[in-house]
């Protein structure tokens, strides 16, 4: 791979353009979205959870890392405008303590770096390697909200995401974090109040992740790319510790994108404060301090109407 980084910062604000191991249940990503998943059997990502009579494995909380920023929206797709390797998620949420019944309103949200590895909001911080500035990537992708979202559980605990596959950072694998939050509503356009009732990321398979990364725009990064079994993060777990199911739209050719999967096994009495196990790992300079950046959506943002449901 290749690639000349430019340590510079970003000054442009663009115009927000919304238009795994063992596993135990789920799906994976899509070549044009729309063929993702059939909603032809919501039930069956339930009675998959449940067939053997016991529910699985509470998932493995993890930390939040250093990227979290609050006021995400509610929307199915979080790409604006993005390029990547289409990928779809179905995660299921269900309740590790009551026999792996859905869990009706769970608000589950997923936040990850582009394929050059820049998260929104520290569109400066250094990926590590060689990688272009983030400003490079053509796209009208707002710098403060790209590739972060919240959608709400249906009755069959299920929510889906329309995003990309995403890049690597140093010194992490490849990943997308997720919290679950139960008891709150849906106000402005994001998601107010509740309990974050578990933290933890998703992980891909090595043999997957490095193919992708052949591809453009992932190969403009260069450098050593993280493996699971190095990670700092992932446990080894397998699905009860975020490692996705993944299928290829089209076997033949890995750029049409992936369908990924994974049901969520939680506890929604417990509280989660995000600080697992795990250091999440900061880039080599630019480090974000953990505090939103000036200019970042806040919790009363109004998300106009290209934040859909």
């Amino acid at each position: 791979m290749t690639g000349n980084h430019r340590n510079s910062s970003i000054t442009r604000r663009r115009a927000l353009a919304v238009t795994g191991g063992t596993v135990a249940a789920g799906g994976l990503a899509v070549t044009g979205y729309q063929s993702a998943f059939a909603d032809t059997t919501e039930a069956t990502a339930t009675a998959s959870a449940t067939s053997t009579g016991a529910c699985m494995t509470l998932m493995s909380s993890v930390t939040e890392g250093p990227y979290y920023l609050d006021g995400a929206l509610v929307r199915k797709d979080i790409t604006e405008g993005k390029s990547g390797v289409p990928l779809t998620l179905r995660l299921t949420v269900v309740d590790a303590t009551d026999g792996c019944t859905p869990v009706k309103g769970a608000a589950v949200e997923i936040w990850h770096c582009d394929a050059w590895g820049y998260y929104s909001g520290y569109t400066t911080a250094n990926p590590g390697g060689s990688a272009p500035a983030e400003s490079e990537d053509g796209s009208t992708a707002n710098d403060n909200t790209y590739l972060r979202g919240y959608q709400i559980a249906n009755a069959n605990g299920v929510v889906k995401f329309e995003t990309i596959f995403p890049g690597w950072y140093t010194p992490r694998t490849c990943h997308i974090h997720v919290k679950v939050h139960t008891g709150g509503e849906k106000e402005d356009g994001t998601y107010e109040g509740g309990t974050v009732n578990y933290t933890g990321q998703l992980f891909f398979a090595d043999e997957i992740a490095e193919e992708i990364f052949t591809l453009e725009p992932y190969a403009k990064h260069a450098g050593t790319y993280t493996e699971l079994a190095d990670d700092m993060v992932y446990d080894g777990g397998g699905a009860s510790s975020g490692l996705l199911t993944l299928k290829a739209v089209h076997k033949a050719d890995p750029s049409q994108g992936y369908k990924g999967s994974l049901s969520l096994a939680i506890d929604p009495d417990a509280e989660n404060t995000g600080a697992g196990s795990g250091g999440g790992g900061t880039p080599p300079s630019g480090a974000p301090s953990g505090e939103p950046p000036s200019g970042a959506p806040s919790e009363s943002a109004s998300p106009s109407a290209s934040a859909s449901s």
